[in-house]
């Protein structure tokens, strides 16, 4: 393990911020951030003993750990957020934002009524994004990483996937614009866009055949793992410091 992914300049204890961290890819980047010697701070939006959970997964693998409440769309949450992680281990270094929500439906039959699934979406992996990422600018030490979440489905275009597939394009989009509006501070910001993962999020309302068919799609013949993930963040959080403004398609090769 490189010093780099473990320490700040210092020689301090780097720490990270993971944004649904009681989640499955959430859970797993927290979790390989604590085995490099992170402290993590274990962000969740409603379910305080998942989080607490992963808070110690994190110690007992290596790291520091705490958690936290916050809506990823409500800038005095988030800032109070990035307070308590100052507060508890002294800064922020890496900032990885995996909250998000995902409704499937063909465009015709989804709920776009005011407040809807669809609105749901947008608030969070749209202005939630927007919303983490400024605070996360502002903050960030020099030698930090920023790493939001879009998915492969925006390349892999498939029905029922329209709505969730626009909030992520949003994601990429902003991904470059943002690494140049960090210019000078050090800080590199990407985006990682998984395949079809194993996480309860995927696997919700599918049935084996759906399952196994997605699985097929990529040339080595299985869904991603959570800690697939985990490995991409880990080294954008740590080595990969000449990665900046990339979209990084993390899914076996679909396409």
């Amino acid at each position: 393990m490189s010093r780099s992914s473990t320490a700040g300049r210092d020689g301090a204890r780097r720490v990270a911020v993971v944004t649904g961290g009681s989640g499955g890819i959430g859970r797993a980047c927290a979790e390989r951030l604590g085995a490099d010697g992170f402290a993590v701070v274990v962000h969740y939006a409603g379910n305080p003993g998942r989080a607490k959970e992963v808070a110690e997964a994190v110690l007992a693998a290596g790291g520091a750990a705490s958690t936290a409440q916050a809506d990823v769309a409500d800038v005095a949450q988030v800032a109070e957020l990035f307070e308590a992680a100052e507060r508890e281990f002294g800064g922020v270094d890496v900032v990885v934002n995996t909250a998000g929500v995902m409704r499937l439906a063909p465009l015709v039959q989804a709920d776009l009524a005011e407040g809807g699934a669809v609105d749901a979406m947008l608030r969070t992996n749209v202005r939630g994004a927007l919303v983490v990422s400024a605070e996360a600018l502002r903050r960030v030490r020099p030698g930090g990483a920023l790493v939001n979440f879009s998915t492969s489905i925006t390349r892999l275009s498939l029905p029922t996937y329209a709505a969730y597939a626009a909030t992520k394009g949003a994601v990429e989009a902003m991904t470059p614009v943002l690494a140049k509006e960090a210019a000078g501070r050090d800080v590199t910001v990407n985006a990682v866009a998984p395949g079809p993962t194993a996480t309860p999020l995927f696997l919700e309302g599918k049935d084996e055949e759906t399952i196994a068919r997605m699985a097929s799609m990529n040339p080595v013949g299985r869904l991603g793992e959570p800690g697939d993930i985990a490995e991409v963040v880990a080294f954008l959080a740590g080595p990969g410091r000449w990665v900046n403004g990339q979209v990084l398609f993390a899914n076996g090769g679909a396409a």
